[in-house]
């Protein structure tokens, strides 16, 4: 009897010391899991008005939509405990149908969430209008951006060089982007900075950003376009304007030139392409590859 008594005993210690094990690798997995998405935040790591301005309103949105999703869930669970099979004092009422009191509740408080929702949506569609120029102190900086297979290639043409998968910015300054694609569509997206906007051959797409904070923010496409899909990355470097300008001059030093021979062997399909800078660019272009890309209009059936 002694010897089963203690190996009971047993088994309960060592069930204990496992759940307490398990307890703990389940607390360190959440705990690392959540300094992950601090390190890797995105969205929720806003760097620039524009990211700031759209975390707001995923933060509004949700606590709009919280405001019914709580209740719900509150009293979901209320009536679950107090008309439970041993409540007596819950009333069985079989013949009830309708109150209008709880219509009303009912379909106005959603209405109201619609109604509140829609009205932030508009109104930030119009102020975060990917086109829509930004104010600031300083000049903006032009960028034109062609999505390759599987590459992003970056033109400053007010500066006259380019760059590949790597894109460098500066502090403050707003940056105007024109981009459009040189094989199939894609979709250029930086978190931290905001706006995901796609980029389409033979036409082109307009996106201001700017960057409050210096750093290196990741950069991809959204959009799958291939087997290379998933190495079609860059950094952005956000940098300060006497950086920035230090860039330039190295950049400017630089040999290869980008001309339409040139971007024909760079258009070429290569996973995980190099990081590289051209000296000078070609002033055309950029309007090269949107025209080379655009499909000509087919005519109407029964007309040469």
């Amino acid at each position: 009897m002694w010897t089963g008594l203690a190996r009971r005993r047993a088994q309960r210690c060592s069930g204990i010391i496992m759940r307490k094990r398990v307890l703990r690798s389940g607390v360190a997995l959440g705990a690392g899991t959540l300094l992950a998405s601090c390190r890797h935040a995105g969205v929720l790591d806003p760097q620039g008005p524009v990211s700031a301005a759209e975390r707001l309103i995923l933060l509004n949105a949700t606590g709009i939509m919280l405001v019914v999703v709580l209740p719900v869930i509150v009293l979901t669970i209320g009536f679950a405990w107090w008309y439970r099979a041993s409540n007596k004092a819950a009333a069985y009422r079989p013949d009830w149908s309708y109150s209008g009191q709880i219509e009303l509740v009912v379909w106005s408080i959603p209405a109201l969430v619609v109604i509140l929702l829609a009205g932030v949506g508009w109104t930030s569609s119009h102020e975060l209008d990917p086109a829509r120029k930004l104010k600031a102190d300083s000049a903006p900086i032009r960028i034109e951006v062609v999505s390759l297979d599987w590459k992003w290639l970056f033109i400053y043409p007010d500066e006259h060089i380019a760059a590949v998968n790597q894109l460098y910015i500066p502090v403050g300054s707003p940056i105007e982007f024109m981009l459009t694609s040189g094989s199939v569509m894609n979709a250029f997206f930086v978190p931290q900075l905001g706006s995901q906007i796609y980029t389409m051959p033979g036409m082109t797409t307009r996106l201001n950003l700017m960057a409050d904070h210096t750093g290196d923010f990741p950069g991809f496409s959204s959009q799958f376009s291939g087997s290379g899909f998933s190495d079609m990355h860059f950094l952005v470097h956000a940098v300060s304007p006497s950086e920035f300008k230090l860039w330039l001059t190295q950049a400017q030093s630089g040999e290869p030139k980008l001309d339409e021979k040139s971007y024909g062997k760079l258009m070429q399909a290569a996973d995980n392409a190099p990081l590289q800078t051209y000296g000078s660019v070609d002033p055309k272009l950029f309007e090269y590859i949107v025209q080379s890309t655009a499909q000509p209009l087919a005519a109407p059936h029964g007309e040469n």
